[in-house]
């Protein structure tokens, strides 16, 4: 998994609460146990016309927001069901850092599994941060995740907390197998030891 330390990119305002996973991305295209590839998807139903053309007043196809990685998204983002194709593509498009006043436990969990950083802050927060965002090709946040600090455009900071140990595994780049790697020294020693107290296992 990628580390996440600082990002400095581009933040893409989405001011729409309850935003699930089936519009994250959309049922039809879970059909892949790749995590690659979805990035094209995402947003569908939003980000696409009936006729299937780009809807150029989505934010994401607006030519300032096509590179962001960055999110700022209403309240109780990833809400729905538990698809893990939803961190999946957001990654996938580009998108490193979700922020907003709260998101679904599985999502959220789900994000810090695949080196995605999802912020909690104040609604009061998340309105400047939102003004900062919709500045368009000057909506630059920095995300500092060692010092637990956003950076806006202007010098303006705030601040978030994060569990300590999924600060550590993202800082470090590591999802569960990385976790268990880490004890790959202590594992061996263990096989070696049961290997010569009970050989017949």
């Amino acid at each position: 998994m990628e580390k996440f330390t600082t990002l400095t990119g581009v933040a893409a305002p989405l001011p729409i609460i309850n935003i699930d996973t089936d519009m994250i991305i959309p049922k039809q295209f879970l059909k892949t146990i790749k995590r690659t590839g979805l990035g094209t998807a995402l947003f569908h139903e939003m980000r696409t016309l009936d006729d299937g053309a780009e809807n150029p007043d989505f934010v994401l196809n607006q030519p300032a927001y096509r590179k962001a990685q960055i999110l700022v998204a209403g309240d109780n983002f990833g809400c729905g069901s538990s698809r893990e194709h939803a961190p999946w593509a957001l990654l996938d498009f580009g998108i490193r850092c979700v922020i907003s006043t709260s998101f679904a436990d599985i999502f959220y969990n789900n994000c810090f599994k695949n080196g995605i950083l999802p912020i909690v802050v104040s609604q009061e927060d998340l309105d400047k941060l939102m003004d900062d965002a919709k500045r368009g090709a000057n909506a630059t946040l920095t995300v500092d995740l060692e010092a637990q600090e956003i950076r806006g455009p202007d010098g303006g900071s705030v601040s978030f907390d994060i569990d300590p140990f999924r600060k550590h595994c993202l800082l470090n780049g590591l999802d569960d197998i990385g976790l268990t790697m880490e004890k790959a020294p202590s594992i061996g020693a263990f096989e070696t030891k049961v290997d010569g107290e009970r050989p017949w296992i």
